[in-house]
């Protein structure tokens, strides 16, 4: 089980930081990624790490979001910086294993202009 937290209000340019949770059984050998859907859109992968700590990002949040996992804590992190209205979206944390999909309950972060 995934439960992500940390999303909120942010004006333009400022910071958050997201937490996914994981429940039931280690991540330390999984990939984790946030995804993220804004209203009437799809939902987009934002960023991914491995079990190597090997990064990938969306052209949209390079430079500006950073994936992290603490696997002693069995959690996954999004730290998000230089923050803009067109990031407003409910974020989600994800993971596929043992073939299936396994999606956080998501957080909703919305960024004023």
């Amino acid at each position: 089980q995934l439960q992500a937290s940390g999303g909120g209000l942010v004006q333009t340019g400022g910071s958050l930081r997201l937490s996914c949770a994981a429940s039931g059984s280690t991540i330390r050998y999984d990939t984790m990624a946030w995804h993220r859907q804004a209203p009437g859109k799809q939902r987009d992968l934002v960023a991914t790490i491995n079990s190597g700590g090997s990064t990938n990002y969306a052209d949209s949040v390079k430079g500006r979001f950073t994936i992290s996992r603490d696997n002693a804590k069995n959690t996954v992190y999004l730290q998000m910086n230089s923050l803009k209205p067109e990031d407003t979206a409910v974020y989600y944390c994800y993971t596929r294993k043992y073939g299936s999909d396994y999606w956080g309950k998501g957080t909703q972060v919305t960024v004023s202009s």
